[in-house]
C-alpha cells in the first residue's frame, strides 16, 4: 500500500501517519489537523494569489497593510493601514509574491500580508 500522508511541516520527515481527525509526525510528535493538509494542498496548486482574507489578488490591484512590516536591512517600517496601488503579481523568494511601490521605494511583499482594497 503506498504512502499517502504527507511529510511533517515541522522537521520534514515523511514517516507520519493518520490518527482520527490528525496526521501525526512520530519523529517530533507533532500533529496537525487533515483539513490544515488539504487546504494548504489546495492552495499550492491553482496558482491563485490570496489576500490574508482569502480574495484572488490581480496585476494592478490596490491593497492594504494588515500589520506593520520591519524592512530587512533598514530600521524603516512599513505601517498597517498604509494603502498600495498598482501591484504586480511575481514569483518571488521565499513567499515573496507581490511586487509593489511604497512610500519606501520598490519592494517585494507577502500577500498574507495584504488584503484588497
Amino acid at each position: 500500500m503506498p504512502h499517502t500522508a504527507p511529510a511533517c511541516p515541522q522537521c520534514g520527515l515523511e514517516n507520519t501517519y493518520t490518527d482520527g481527525e490528525n496526521f501525526v509526525c512520530p519523529d517530533c510528535a507533532f500533529e496537525w489537523p487533515l483539513a490544515e493538509a488539504a487546504a494548504s494542498d489546495d492552495e499550492a496548486g491553482d496558482g491563485v494569489v490570496k489576500d490574508a482574507n482569502g480574495n484572488p489578488l490581480a496585476d494592478g490591484d490596490s491593497v492594504i497593510l494588515i500589520k506593520d512590516l520591519k524592512v530587512k536591512g533598514s530600521s524603516s517600517v512599513l505601517k498597517k493601514g498604509s494603502k498600495i496601488k498598482g501591484i504586480r503579481l511575481v514569483d518571488g523568494a521565499d513567499g515573496h509574491n507581490v511586487d509593489c511601490k511604497t512610500e519606501l521605494g520598490s519592494m517585494l511583499l507577502k500577500s498574507e500580508f495584504l488584503k484588497k482594497a
